[in-house]
């Protein structure tokens, strides 16, 4: 007889835990990957073709890419700040079935340009709606849609990074 305190632990329930941790630390690689600057952990979050869509906030169209691709675009305009921090919370994941699944996470991306310009801060407030498919490789973010609530700061340096 199962007590009250205890938890059944049966297979299916048990790797959807594991799938959950598993998304989580993928979206924590992305930041940890930005922030570090370390291409390699960043690339290892995607699969191979990604489609990304920053049109909400920055006026970028939806595009699908090689994911080298998307970091070799990306590395260069992070790397003209002096520094980022990408916080990513309140992770939700929800599974269409075994090998997809979608995470919604809240996101506060600051970005750091001392400049003559105006300030040297921009803080973008938001969330991440990613959609995840199983490879052989384990998790990985086939669609990245960022939605910018609201901006903080001097968006110019922002701007200057993207160009």
């Amino acid at each position: 007889m199962t007590q009250s305190h205890e938890i059944s632990t049966d297979d299916t329930r048990l790797r959807r835990l594991l799938d959950r941790a598993e998304i989580g630390d993928v979206q924590l690689r992305y930041a940890t990957g930005t922030d570090s600057r370390d291409w390699e952990l960043f690339r290892s979050c995607f699969t191979d073709e990604v489609e990304v869509d920053f049109s909400d906030g920055f006026g970028q169209p939806v595009m699908r890419l090689a994911a080298d691709d998307w970091v070799r675009g990306t590395a260069p305009r992070m790397e003209s700040f002096k520094a980022t921090q990408h916080m990513i919370t309140n992770l939700v994941v929800t599974f269409d079935d075994d090998d997809h699944a979608t995470c919604v996470a809240y996101v506060r991306a600051g970005h750091h340009l001392p400049n003559d310009t105006g300030g040297g801060e921009q803080t973008v407030y938001g969330y991440y709606t990613n959609r995840f498919e199983r490879t052989e490789r384990g998790w990985r973010i086939a669609g990245l849609k960022l939605t910018a609530l609201w901006m903080t700061g001097n968006f110019g340096i922002f701007q200057t990074a993207l160009t």
